[in-house]
């Protein structure tokens, strides 16, 4: 659900204002008026700040890639200025040292062909009238002619090249069609020593990086709080209107209806003038939504699509029960199932605590997935179905085909879920177009919910024989003729009717394509799970296969191997799927469906950011 909100306007005199935002900040409630935080072009001060804030992460990152965990480390009361400079010195060192590496390399490269010589002996060559140029060409190209005319030596053959040195008198002009090279004046061993004294620095400087790097995450993971504070606070400096000649200072912003009583509370210590009022539908107040533990976990899928507005509904509590459905539905294994809890426990222990939050999502998946994974009949990819187990088992699972057609009862149980999913999406439509418009604005979607949901009611009383042929031949007709005044005369009071006519068919048009569309979506949940029990099946049989054909200790291995690489390789697979697909049918066919548009800001509290704040 979304938690009501409350508008607070503060008058405050100007040379108050910013002790009045300190105080403020530290009681952490105030969601300050997007119109006006961050409206203001930021000071030379701020752009600093905010560069700094860009480095601090940065380097966080790359500590944390070191394997720092830093939140438990002391900081020893280190400067964040200190702390960066400290390791933007040992960075630069560094890469200075990797770049002298990456130039003795191409020196290495250069002499290898000519083994370790002196170069002062070759430059000596000038003191008896001679010179020695080095030369490359490819091998088809030599000419043994060069050896009379320059003495050319051929020194090393590499890849197809020929490396040869010529020595000729002083003056004599040297120009065989070769390339000639320019050799670094040091001796191959002295080159490939400076290689080892560089990689040796960069191994220490990376040694003296690892040791500080607790130490260092820890004082930028404080100064990082303090920074975000710090740009928190000028920005909405920056952006609050002023009035009365600059004399007064004038803020707005929201606050949770079940924090009134503690901001009051506060604000009568205050010498301010305050108002305080309701949050109205109109109005794009923050949204802060509140739900039991386990729709909580399912807050992130909303999320990602984004917030409902303040006079939506909150879909979470609906997409928490039909997700869980369609990734069961889409893994479909009870032995994947129990892995996925023995994992979510196990990584619940290992992981940071922001993470392990998310570990609970992954045990309620897994749960899900043990359950409805014996109900269709897999358990890492073996048909219960086809065991020798009780009928009184048997009984509770979905499996094998309609009675009397070629059809699967899983695929049927795939678009039921389907047809049920949109009903209560344009229910859902239905609802909330009434409480944000008014009834008579939502006549066309009462219109389209009574016939789809009034329709699906009536046809599956009729084909489970609850009700006689008759009676819902005439709840049909009774149905459509209601939904119609909805759909084609009352979907716009502000229309001419010929125009609502007009338009009411244009609407059935789109929807009658869509929901077929739309239902036929549902069938990726019977593929996939479908899928995902087959190659666990065909792991099965390979595995087994291998055992028989091998035999012995071999055969043993062989089959582990299969087994347990092939199940990991269709886990992770299935996984995958079983999350995205879902998602898809969340965002796509119910959110269209139910008329979500999720364009709505989070609500974001002013606050000092401390080690909680940043991991929630």
């Amino acid at each position: 659900m979304i938690t009501k909100m409350k508008k607070l306007t503060f008058l405050v005199y100007h040379k108050e204002y910013e002790a009045f935002l300190t105080r403020i900040q530290e009681l952490g409630v105030l969601h300050v008026q997007a119109t006006q935080e961050g409206s203001a072009e930021p000071t030379s001060e701020l752009e600093e700040k905010l560069r700094q804030a860009a480095r601090v992460k940065s380097w966080m990152a790359r500590l944390k890639l070191l394997g720092a965990e830093g939140g438990e480390a002391q900081a020893s009361g280190l400067r964040t200025e200190d702390v960066l400079e400290r390791l933007d010195a040992t960075d630069e060192a560094r890469r200075k040292a990797e770049a002298e590496i990456q130039r003795l390399r191409k020196d290495e490269a250069a002499l290898l062909p000519w083994g370790n010589f002196d170069p002062q002996r070759v430059a000596g060559l000038s003191a008896v009238g001679y010179v020695m140029d080095f030369f490359t060409c490819p091998e088809r190209m030599f000419s043994e002619e060069w050896a009379d005319e320059y003495n050319a030596i051929e020194i090393a053959h590499e890849k197809g090249k020929v490396y040869f040195v010529t020595i000729t008198p002083k003056g004599q002009e040297v120009a065989p069609e070769a390339e000639r090279l320019r050799l670094p004046q040091a001796t191959l061993a002295d080159v490939q020593r400076n290689i080892r004294q560089k990689e040796e620095e960069v191994a220490a400087l990376d040694g003296d990086l690892a040791r500080m790097a607790p130490e260092c995450l820890a004082a930028l993971q404080e100064g990082e709080r303090a920074l975000r504070t710090s740009i928190a606070f000028d920005r909405v400096v920056l952006g609050t209107a002023h009035a009365a000649g600059d004399r007064l200072m004038v803020l707005e912003g929201w606050i949770p209806e079940d924090r009134e009583a503690e901001v009051e509370a506060f604000l009568a210590t205050q010498d301010v003038y305050y108002e305080i009022r309701a949050a109205r539908k109109e109005d794009d107040a923050p949204i802060k939504l509140k739900n039991n533990a386990f729709v909580r976990m399912y807050e992130v899928l909303t999320k990602m699509y984004g917030m409902p507005d303040y006079g939506e509904f909150d879909p979470t509590p609906l997409v928490a029960p039909f997700f869980t459905l369609f990734f069961a539905f889409c893994l479909g294994d009870s032995g994947y199932g129990l892995l996925l809890i023995a994992l979510g426990l196990f990584l619940k222990k290992k992981l940071s605590k922001s993470l392990a939050g998310m570990m609970n999502l992954v045990i309620t998946l897994g749960a899900a997935t043990m359950v409805f994974g014996a109900i269709l009949g897999t358990f890492f990819g073996v048909s219960l179905f086809d065991l020798d187990l009780p009928d009184s088992v048997k009984q509770f699972m979905i499996a094998g085909k309609i009675d009397g057609t070629n059809y699967d009862k899983q695929m049927l149980l795939a678009l039921v879920v389907g047809v049920v999913h949109i009903s209560v999406a344009m229910t859902v439509k239905a609802i909330c177009a009434t409480v944000r418009y008014g009834f008579k604005e939502a006549l066309s979607a009462w219109g389209w919910m009574i016939l789809v949901v009034g329709f699906v009611a009536t046809g599956s009383l009729a084909f489970l024989k609850v009700i006689p042929e008759d009676l819902s031949t005439w709840l049909f007709i009774g149905i459509g003729s209601v939904a119609a005044i909805g759909i084609y005369l009352l979907n716009d009071f502000h229309r001419n009717v010929l125009v609502n006519i007009g338009a009411g068919l244009w609407d059935t048009y789109n929807m009658a394509s869509g929901l077929m569309g739309d239902v036929l979506s549902y069938l990726r949940l019977y593929a996939l799970g479908l899928a995902g029990g087959l190659l666990g099946g065909v792991f099965n049989q390979l595995a087994f296969m291998v055992n028989d054909a091998a035999g012995g200790v071999v055969g043993i291995v062989g089959c582990g191997l299969i087994l347990v690489l092939g199940h990991a390789l269709n886990i992770a697979m299935s996984c995958l799927s079983a999350f995205v697909h879902p998602l898809r049918l969340t965002f796509v066919e119910y959110f269209k469906n139910s008329g979500y548009d999720g364009r709505g800001r989070a609500y974001e509290p002013f606050s000092v950011y401390k080690k909680e704040i940043i991991e929630q």
